[in-house]
């Protein structure tokens, strides 16, 4: 019911309609409007991309306009031919339909009509002609056929924090083939200390592909984001390895120079607070920083992905399942298509980049890792900001709502909040689920609903008095999506300034990221009804307060009843991970009772 509840209050807008045409055998259509018949079987439009107001009807083979013009006004609809064609094959359309399901249900009772329909839309999928494109099966893991037709991360600038990218020809380096035509911006050779940040490895070019690679140019292969502009880093030697020093500069820099995604294939070194600080000032600044969990297969993520401001990822192989070799545990965030070899070349991960004896020699090579899976993470993030997305908590958001479920599971650590879905990261952005979480509203106002109707009428209160009363709406609204436009107007403040925008910008129980950093994982206490059911105590003596409690509790009800029915979060400290979902229904239903007894009219 709920869902419905949900669904009806969005109404998706579509333009532009297509009809197919079925050949018939040839029969004639009676006269008059003949008597009812059979009804067609419901069809099933859950997944389908309606044109509003308009409906197709097929008429038999023969039928005239005179004929189906006599039963319209009976029908309440305007129809016409779709086409020349409709002459010989009776297809019509009717725009501007008020009522598209009882006027269908008047028109099928016609023997004359073979099939009456809303009018569907549908898209051309956007399929790269990169000769090896079918050899990336990462690719069709995570969806990205549909997400192209959505976003491409056009604008969105990613820095590749790695061995440098071979983007350009100087001295000895060549760019690879299949970069030409990408953009890039200026970046910089932490190791050399210049401006050329050459790969001489071939990492960091790899990684580079996966998030941007050359599409639809008629060579090699595809990449993710491929309408992303690149920003070449160098913090990796031609070994592989770099310092501390050198990635916590780089992360300001690229944060300083306009990056969204910070891409950090690389870990190990244990805990720096200088690098933790950095992550967090490249947060602050709008950057949604991602890196790899490690390859170490132990169930510890590594730093700088255990970083609280840092998005931690896992890999998979082609089957889906934790590839043996990837890290997990308590900081995981999601996991991505990371390859595994163990049974070819072929399930890796194949981009092109440099041969690493021969910085000047283009290869097309299958790598495998942990640093493989970040960049698929990074570049669905670049889709979510060119889709729209205003920092790091709405990508973040729709990264983990657009998630697959492994194992039915909100979260887990072997998986973080599931497998990277792009085409369900850009859902979620677009369908509301992030930026102000106000299907977390509709649930607290239909929770209203059913507060009141379990209400005796005498102790009732009016449903638009409450919904007109500060006093109650305040605090519903503060709990569910929070001052929701405060980064819009104030985004640009910096310091306790800052602090305070980015916390009021939250729903109340989403102020645990400021009160206790941003975690991996939810603070139960703030998922739960503690802080309405601590408020309720005062109202025992402030009776002036119980529409403020009641508007702070059903807030707190719909919050959590919505986190619930997403399955989104992975709270602490619970033994078990499926514990969350009962929890959550739990404290909904103490919310709701809190709410009740709140709003509930004293009657002599």
């Amino acid at each position: 019911m709920m869902r419905r509840i949900l669904a009806n209050a969005v109404v998706a807008l579509a333009v532009v309609a297509t009809a197919a045409c079925s050949s018939k055998s040839e029969q004639t259509a009676p006269e008059a409007a003949p008597e009812a018949s059979e009804s067609a079987p419901a069809l099933d439009l859950s997944e389908a991309e309606v044109v509003p107001g308009t409906i197709v009807v097929d008429f038999k083979d023969g039928t005239t306009k005179e004929q189906f013009d006599a039963w319209e006004k009976e029908w309440g609809v305007d129809l016409e031919f779709n086409s020349v064609e409709g002459q010989d094959d009776g297809l019509t359309v009717a725009v501007g339909v008020d009522d598209v399901e009882s006027a269908l249900e008047r028109i099928r009772q016609n023997p004359a009509v073979e099939s009456a329909e809303p009018m569907l839309e549908f898209h051309a999928s956007f399929t790269p002609n990169d000769p090896d494109y079918g050899k990336q099966w990462n690719l069709q893991m995570i969806d990205m056929p549909k997400a192209w037709d959505t976003s491409r991360g056009k604008g969105v600038v990613v820095a590749v924090l790695d061995t440098g990218i071979a983007y350009e020809d100087y001295d000895d380096f060549k760019q690879v083939p299949d970069l030409k035509g990408v953009k890039f911006v200026e970046g910089y050779d932490f190791v050399n200390k210049d401006k050329h940040a050459n790969d001489d490895h071939g990492h960091g070019t790899h990684v580079a592909g996966t998030i941007a690679q050359a599409t639809n140019n008629g060579e090699g292969v595809a990449g993710v984001a491929f309408e992303a502009t690149l920003m070449p880093v160098k913090v990796l030697n031609h070994f592989g390895s770099g310092t501390s020093a050198d990635i916590v500069d780089a992360i300001r820099f690229a944060a300083d120079k306009g990056a969204k995604v910070i891409n950090m294939s690389l870990g190990g070194g244990g805990y720096s607070k200088a690098m933790a600080d950095a992550v967090e000032y490249a947060r602050k600044k709008g950057v949604t920083v991602v890196a790899a969990a490690g390859n170490a297969a132990r169930g510890k993520v590594e730093y700088p992905a255990a970083y609280p401001g840092s998005v931690a990822v896992a890999a998979v192989g082609p089957d889906g399942t934790r590839a043996p070799y990837s890290s997990y545990g308590k900081d995981l965030d999601i996991a991505a298509p990371g390859g595994d070899k163990r049974k070819g070349d072929q399930n890796g991960i194949i981009q092109n980049t440099i041969d690493p004896k021969n910085p000047a020699r283009s290869v097309y090579a299958s790598y495998q890792g942990t640093s493989m899976a970040t960049p698929h993470v990074a570049a669905v993030a670049a889709l979510l900001y060119a889709a729209g997305a205003s920092g790091p908590d709405e990508v973040e958001k729709a990264l983990f709502e657009g998630a697959k479920r492994v194992n039915g599971q909100a979260w887990s650590e072997e998986y973080g909040h599931g497998l990277l879905n792009a085409q369900g990261a850009l859902q979620a952005l677009n369908g509301g689920g992030v930026g102000g979480q106000w299907p977390s509203l509709w649930w607290a106002l239909a929770l209203l609903a059913l507060v009141l109707l379990t209400l005796g009428r005498r102790a009732r209160p009016g449903y638009l008095n409450l919904l007109f009363t500060p006093r109650f709406m305040v605090p519903l609204v503060l709990a569910t999506v929070g001052v929701f436009f405060a980064r819009s107007i104030f985004g640009g403040a910096s310091g306790t300034a800052g602090d305070v925008v980015n916390a009021v910008s939250l729903p109340i129980p989403d102020w645990q990221r400021i009160i206790f950093g941003r975690g991996k994982l939810a603070n139960p206490l703030f998922y739960s009804a503690i802080i309405p059911a601590v408020l309720s105590f005062a109202a025992i003596k402030f009776r002036g307060l119980r529409p403020a409690i009641g508007g702070l509790a059903l807030g707190f009800a719909g919050f959590l009843s919505y986190a619930a029915w997403s399955r989104a979060p992975g709270l602490a400290y619970m033994p078990f991970t499926f514990l969350a979902i009962p929890w959550l229904v739990v404290n909904t239903l103490v919310c709701v009772f809190i709410a009740r007894a709140m709003l509930k009219k004293e009657t002599a």
